[in-house]
């Protein structure tokens, strides 16, 4: 295991549980649209489960695709230089 593995490990064990981290408002809020969607649409699914309010807390998760990415930025950056001077906005030609 290298190292940047082992620190990162150790920082989700000992300093992530030091931390109340929860979801961010706009989470709650888009929970709550999806919720009185439903309702509205009488689905039969929104009458069963328990109905949360607030915010639910969250975990750091290592397993997604940034994290995994995360060594390779050093070197793309040396490759093909910071990517802050790149624009994806679509260009329209007019004839």
């Amino acid at each position: 295991m290298d190292t940047s593995t082992s620190a990162m490990q150790c920082f989700c064990s000992e300093t992530c549980k030091d931390f109340d981290t929860r979801e961010l408002e706009k989470e709650v809020a888009a929970c709550g649209q999806c919720t009185a969607a439903h309702v509205a649409k009488r689905d039969s699914r929104a009458g069963k489960g328990k109905v949360t309010t607030g915010s639910k807390p969250k975990k750091l998760n290592l397993e997604t695709y940034k994290y995994h990415i995360l060594a390779d930025y050093a070197e793309t950056i040396r490759r093909f230089g910071p990517m802050d001077n790149y624009n994806t906005q679509i260009v329209g030609y007019v004839l």
